[in-house]
This record gives C-alpha cells, structure tokens and sequence, in this order.
C-alpha cells in the first residue's frame, strides 16, 4: 500500500507515514532506530534469511536524510553511515501495521545473542 504522506521529523527522529485506509487516514510514527535495524539492505538480511546480521547498539542512530527512488520506495540515510536499504511501500507499510510484533521479535533475538540496543554495551558474559 502506497503512503499518502511521508514526513521526516528530525527532531524527534521519527519517519510519520500516513495511509488511506478503509477507516480514514491512519498514520503511523516509526523510530529511526527501528527503521535501521529493519532495514532491507542486503548488509542486513543477507541474501539469504540465514545470512541477515542482527543490528546491534543502534538505540543512538539518527535518520539523517530520505530520497525518493521511482514510484516504489524510499532510500533511507543514517548517521552511521548506513544508506543501502531500499524502502518500499509494502515493506514500509509493513512496518508499520507490524511494528509492535517486529520490535518484539527484534528485542528476543537481541536477548538470545546476549546483545544490546546501547552503542556501548554488550552483555557477553565470561565464564
């Protein structure tokens, strides 16, 4: 489903999607946090879903820039230096009705791996 409108709020570090639905306009607020360790980029799924690399200390990221690529996606731009993911609109909008499941899965396998959303922290523990 195509957004309606697209507004990148720097000061929060938000991305606010909206989007005609059957009960109006729904918009929805995604963090640049989770946009990055969401991204599509083949650096973070891999081109296979055994190759993807959990994204790990990025609570700080920053979304820095957005451009339009055709009439089919979004190119993201973080302050790590990240900007490889190309963002469609059904990806997009998968996020966002999806947000609450995906973050859910994202902080358990961060748990699993011992790992930390902190630039700084890691939870390896040594025995």
């Amino acid at each position: 489903m195509n957004p309606t409108k697209i507004k990148l709020h720097k000061s929060s570090n938000t991305l606010e999607l909206s989007y005609a639905e059957s009960a109006g306009e729904v918009t929805y607020t995604l963090t640049a946090e989770y946009l990055r360790i969401s991204s599509p980029s083949a650096e973070v799924r891999g081109h296979s879903p055994d190759q993807a690399v959990l994204q790990v200390g990025k609570s700080k990221v920053k979304l820095v820039g957005i451009e339009g690529v055709g009439h089919y996606a979004v190119q993201l731009k973080f302050d790590d230096g990240h900007d490889t993911g190309l963002y469609t609109w059904n990806y997009l909008y998968d996020l966002s009705i999806n947000q609450q499941q995906h973050w859910a899965d994202y902080l358990e396998q961060l748990h699993q791996a011992k790992q930390s959303r902190d630039p700084h922290t890691s939870v390896v523990q040594f025995v």
